[in-house]
């Protein structure tokens, strides 16, 4: 205890690196940061390196990385086959107008595990593969609209972006709210073509969309939705989306940008989602700017451009960059069914900790996930859905006291959303996770806050 409050003692006031480049920062950019995700509280954590599951900041502090680039390093930080491999083509060119080898071979990749790839596209981000699907589901439909679920989060795109921020009114959740744009002066047209589905509502799945079917394109959906909630879909739910999109010719677009980490073949094979298209991005890049579309060929071939214009032009400068595509390819050949085994324990080990802690405690919080995905919620029962995640003002506290307490023990855990692991954590770094959540619980208790929403 004597050295966790001592490390606490140094987090605390050992950070003046941080302080300097964030004032530095806000001369040059709007709100001082260049994404809005980035995390200050009351100013961000600038990192210098990464060390395996560790990042250390400009001041020489370690935090245990739960965030790791918002779930892309799954290998956590410096994984050497990258880095061999990066280092062994900076010399030979970075980026042509031309093919290389490097993109096949990350292709064969994809394709040969994930059941939805018959053919794939790369881009280099996940909002641009999400954006391409959607097109590319337009594009094979020849109708203009959109069906998504509500709060989830599929990048920045108009049509992907709005309804990820939806709220309950003074008199509570309309039954099917409607969409609202993500930013003042969205197009209303845009709001119009996006139609809001609750996730595991399978018996208002079918009465949505058919009242929208001759419009709607597609379904844009993530087997898990993290920033909704991270819950697991419910197999009713699932097969109620398969049979509704079928009887009505919409497609269903699966956005495993984050999600793809949940398994050797992803997140829709393990929960028996079929899709037509499916994005993906983050781990497949290795660490660096990546996006991916990939379905069935019959709906790929959209963007075919062999004999006349391709339904779907899609391009970009950087797609198919043979630094991405290299590190993209040795990053996933490392995650072998053996390695994702590895993950899946130790996220099951975590959860269950976690989860032992609340019991033990009786406190009014829950635990969702799978494979190497966590998050903590501010209530009793865990949600199943968007509106059972939702944070109100008194959660939001609750949480930004967890963020802090986890800052404080050196472990950066991210707020509201959701933590992941990495190969290369240990044992160890297992046992930290859980030590430090339940040394907040007690904190909470010995308060008097008894983690009061």
């Amino acid at each position: 205890m004597l050295v966790q409050a001592t490390n606490k003692l140094r987090q605390a006031f050992a950070r003046s690196g941080s302080v300097h480049l964030f004032n530095r920062a806000k001369a040059v950019f709007p709100d001082g940061t260049t994404r809005v995700t980035v995390e200050r509280d009351p100013f961000p954590t600038y990192a210098r390196r990464g060390e395996g599951a560790y990042l250390v900041d400009v001041d020489g502090n370690r935090f245990l990385d739960l965030n790791n680039n918002f779930t892309t390093l799954i290998h956590g930080h410096g994984f050497a086959p990258v880095s061999e491999v990066v280092v062994g083509l900076l010399n030979s060119g970075t980026c042509f107008a031309n093919p290389t080898e490097h993109e096949i071979g990350l292709a064969e990749l994809l394709t040969a595990r994930i059941p939805a790839m018959e053919r794939v596209r790369f881009v280099n981000s996940g909002t641009e593969a999400v954006m391409f699907a959607i097109k590319a589901a337009r594009a094979f439909t020849g109708r203009p609209a959109i069906a998504r679920i509500e709060g989830a989060y599929h990048g920045a795109y108009d049509w992907a972006e709005a309804g990820q921020s939806v709220s309950p009114g003074n008199s509570g959740w309309d039954q099917f709210p409607v969409a609202i744009p993500a930013y003042r002066g969205a197009p209303q047209s845009v709001i119009d073509d996006v139609h809001l589905l609750r996730f595991n509502d399978a018996d208002g799945l079918e009465r949505r969309l058919s009242a929208v079917r001759d419009r709607v394109a597609c379904v844009l959906i993530d087997p898990m939705p993290s920033r909704a909630g991270l819950m697991s879909p419910d197999p009713a739910f699932v097969a109620a989306l398969s049979e509704t999109a079928t009887k009505y010719g919409i497609l269903i677009v699966a956005d495993e940008v984050l999600n793809l980490r949940q398994g050797y073949a992803g997140a829709s094979a393990r929960y028996g989602l079929k899709p037509d298209l499916i994005t993906a991005g983050k781990i497949i890049g290795g660490g660096f700017p990546i996006g991916a579309i990939g379905g069935r060929e019959e709906v790929m071939r959209v963007f075919g451009a062999e004999d006349v214009r391709p339904l779907l032009p899609q391009g970009g400068t950087f797609s198919a960059n043979p630094i991405s595509m290299a590190a993209g390819r040795v990053a996933m050949e490392a995650l072998t069914p053996e390695v994702f085994d590895r993950l899946e324990a130790m996220g099951n080990r975590v959860r269950d900790g976690l989860r032992a802690s609340i019991v033990r405690r009786d406190a009014p919080l829950s635990v969702t996930g799978a494979a190497s995905l966590f998050r903590i919620h501010p209530t009793r029962i865990a949600p199943t859905e968007y509106r059972d995640a939702y944070l109100r003002a008194e959660g939001a506290g609750l949480m930004r006291r967890l963020s802090r307490h986890f800052l404080e023990s050196g472990i950066l855990l991210p707020y509201a959303a959701a933590a992941c692991l990495s190969t290369a954590m240990v044992d160890s770094d297992i046992e930290r996770v859980l030590s430090a959540f339940d040394d907040f619980l007690n904190t909470e208790i010995q308060s008097g806050k008894g983690c009061a929403q």
